[in-house]
């Protein structure tokens, strides 16, 4: 549970001439997170998504005590991660994303039994525990390979196994499917989705919205540092279908200019995507319950000269729900 966490960073550099001469501070402060309040459950998968640099990663690292929050609450089965990392740390599994969590020098048989000694599993438990992490992964049968040898979804499958050593209660992953091909990704989800079975709570981080849909029971969408939307994925999508009702994809090819095509579509519809492929023109709208679709399209093409070519009526996914969410753009 996290409650009105915030996390501010300085910007710039601060020699050590100022330093040494203790010249006031003038670098200005970027909030990364900014007052974000999340609860997740035992047996639970919780996702968070949002925009490059909206604050998940940094909101993971507060959570795993890798970070100190400015300000704000973190509190990791009932211990408060701020004042006692090293007790909540006993509950923690994690995968940070975009490092090398493993020794590539070492069998994976090797790092786990380095990273039990790092955390403290009794010395009778080790080899109970890293028999049982590695059948769970599926890695067994190259458990004395050196991990150079693993592929990239060997090598996140290691990582993960060195997260369940000391049986945590709560699983931070950061991406855990990034660069991973569809195969191992589906493993991987169905090895998350034991997990919840068996007591654990799970954190996800990831860019992809059909993977949040399909693993998450819950969401929390980012932006900017803030919580914009979150609830269950079915949840999530009613409530856009309840406000937009339909979401068309469509592509034409414009007789003459487009830009008054365009702005004849915005009469009846909300373009949220639009692009541009060869003489075709692709967008993607949201419509109202009440615009009768067809008509107005063919009135529109007809009075610009246009050729309708497809008209794709879709159910509303979570993908549409980021979009709308996130309609003001997030920040690098």
């Amino acid at each position: 549970m996290i409650a009105g966490v915030s996390k501010a960073f300085r910007q710039g550099r601060r020699t050590l001439e100022q330093r040494l001469r203790r010249a006031p501070d003038t670098r200005s402060e970027v909030v990364a997170v900014d007052g974000i309040d999340l609860e997740v459950s035992t047996r639970e998968v919780f996702g968070l998504v949002g925009p490059n640099g909206a604050g998940k990663s940094t909101t993971v690292r507060m959570i795993a005590t890798l970070l100190e929050p400015t300000r704000g609450k973190v509190e990791v089965c009932g211990v408060d991660a701020v004042a006692h990392p090293q007790r909540a740390r006993r509950h923690l599994g994690v995968v940070i994303g975009g490092e090398r969590s493993v020794y590539w020098k070492l069998t994976g048989r090797e790092n786990l039994e380095y990273f039990a000694a790092l955390y403290h599993v009794p010395r009778r438990e080790v080899p109970r525990r890293i028999e049982r992490v590695l059948a769970e992964m599926n890695l067994l049968d190259r458990a004395d390979d050196y991990a150079e040898r693993y592929s990239t979804g060997m090598r996140q499958r290691l990582s993960l196994a060195r997260a369940l050593l000391q049986e945590p209660t709560v699983l931070l992953l950061d991406e855990p499917t990034s660069g991973l091909d569809p195969r191992s990704v589906t493993q991987l989800h169905e090895r998350i989705a034991r997990l919840r079975e068996n007591g654990h709570c799970v954190l996800v981080t990831t860019h992809n919205m059909d993977e949040a849909d399909r693993l998450c029971d819950r969401v929390a969408i980012i932006d900017r540092g803030r919580v914009v939307r979150s609830g269950t994925p079915g949840a999530l999508k009613a409530a856009l279908q309840v406000d937009r009702r339909a979401i068309v994809r469509l592509s034409l090819r414009p007789g003459g200019a487009d830009d008054n095509l365009v702005s004849d579509v915005e009469d009846f519809a909300t373009i949220a995507e639009k692009s541009i492929d060869g003489s075709d023109l692709h967008m993607v709208l949201h419509l109202p319950l009440e615009v009768d679709l067809l008509p107005r399209l063919v009135e529109v093409s007809k009075r610009h000269e246009a050729v309708l070519r497809t008209v794709e009526i879709e159910p509303v996914t979570l993908r549409d729900v980021f979009l709308a969410a996130t309609e003001n753009g997030g920040r690098e």
